[in-house]
């Protein structure tokens, strides 16, 4: 296991592909651990109040073109989980402390550039759906520093 600061970005385009309703983006620097199991790569990080998860820990777990971020929390009784590979449609649940959302992600593409002394980057492209409520593409970027 190895201390690392994380940088975090996220952009979030809202709306149906080709018509855009809205775009928001956030960044933040973070602790976190790396940690390397057989051929898998782990990023651990406490979310912060800027991410509107404040209190839940989040876990990515890199292994061949495959992302599964796990995200946990006592306190809102916050448990989801969600798969990355590119082409490939991920279907479950979304656990907020308001109650649970059905949520569709396709993921467009990863770009992996992680690297096992624990340097690198993550980078997420993906088309999220949570039932009726809404539709967005979502671009992530996890950067060791």
């Amino acid at each position: 296991m190895k201390d690392i600061i994380l940088r975090i970005i996220g952009n979030q385009i809202r709306g149906l592909e080709g018509k855009a309703e809205g775009e928001d983006s956030m960044e933040f620097i973070t602790e976190g651990r790396f940690v390397r199991k057989g051929d898998a790569l782990y990023l651990i990080y406490e979310e912060s109040e800027l991410s509107g998860i404040e209190g839940c820990t989040t876990s990515l777990k890199v292994s061949g073109g495959k992302v599964r971020m796990k995200r946990y929390g006592e306190e809102g009784g916050i448990q989801t989980a969600m798969e990355f590979e590119k082409g490939q449609k991920f279907t479950g649940l979304y656990e907020t402390p308001f109650g649970s959302i059905e949520l569709e992600v396709l993921t467009n593409e990863i770009d992996n550039r992680l690297e096992p002394g624990g340097t690198g980057t993550l980078g997420i492209d993906c088309s999220v759906s949570l039932k009726g409520l809404t539709e967005s593409r979502n671009l992530l970027k996890f950067e060791i520093m």
